[in-house]
């Protein structure tokens, strides 16, 4: 407990002294967030609630919290929230039907052991909570991503007032295949750096290649980064299409807030 307090501490004053305001906002947002997935799994245990609504309206809830909490409202921030809202429920059908044809809901063999003596008849459709957890791994990234692209695209236009939405599109997809190769590599790293001693038990255990890439975890961690980058892929074009249309519809502002 002590070396918890200790690290949010130093990356508190690490954020205050970087970020200032803005950095304090940041850092009181990640337990915001954290506070709203755990009412979402709250939520998620009664039966009565369809877990899919209630990932939608947590995912909301956190971009809103990620966006606006700490950006404040503004052209960016707007245009982000939209974009990231539409690539989820997009993707969200996209995760659906990958997740049921590859069936990597629930536990795999490897983990089984060490919940045999747990009952798995909790009442909860795991196909459901599956989706959940890739949406709610995917998220992130997304909004990240949505703001990368968006906040240049306000720079662009308030140094370029006469710019078209051609030319904004344009600008928009530009950074956007700029980011993409680093936000996967994010993505795939992050999972090997978690897993990485799941692939020394698998190295152990002496698996072969075939039968580590189809086992039900690393398959599951795999199609949850192949998903979140979909994600990433898809919100370039819709950010950099709704940045667009919303900042020259605004064209006529003195100014862009």
């Amino acid at each position: 407990m002590n070396v918890l307090v200790l690290l949010a501490g130093i990356l508190f004053i690490l954020m205050i002294s970087i970020g200032g305001k803005k950095g304090a906002r940041s850092f009181f947002a990640l337990f915001f967030n954290f506070g709203v997935l755990l009412f979402a799994i709250f939520f998620m245990k009664n039966p009565h609630n369809d877990p899919y609504i209630v990932t939608l309206i947590a995912c909301t809830v956190i971009s809103y919290i990620t966006l606006f909490f700490i950006n404040e409202v503004n052209s960016t921030t707007k245009t982000a929230f939209v974009s990231t809202i539409i690539t989820i429920v997009i993707v969200l059908f996209f995760i659906v039907v990958v997740t049921e044809r590859a069936m990597i809901q629930g536990f795999g063999e490897e983990e089984i052991e060490e919940l045999s003596i747990f009952s798995l008849y909790i009442g909860v459709d795991f196909l459901k909570v599956g989706v959940s957890v890739i949406i709610m791994s995917t998220i992130g990234a997304i909004i990240d991503t949505a703001m990368a692209i968006s906040s240049p695209m306000r720079e662009m236009f308030l140094h370029h007032p006469s710019s078209t939405r051609k030319d904004l599109f344009k600008f928009g997809m530009s950074i956007g295949r700029d980011i993409l190769g680093t936000s996967t590599n994010t993505l795939f790293f992050a999972f090997f750096g978690g897993y990485l001693a799941l692939l020394i038990w698998f190295k152990d255990l002496a698996y072969s290649v075939g039968e580590i890439v189809n086992s039900k975890i690393f398959s599951a961690e795999m199609i949850t980064i192949f998903c979140a980058g979909t994600g990433v892929a898809l919100v370039i074009p819709i950010t950099a299409l709704i940045t667009a249309y919303y900042l020259v519809k605004k064209r006529g502002k003195v100014k862009v807030v």
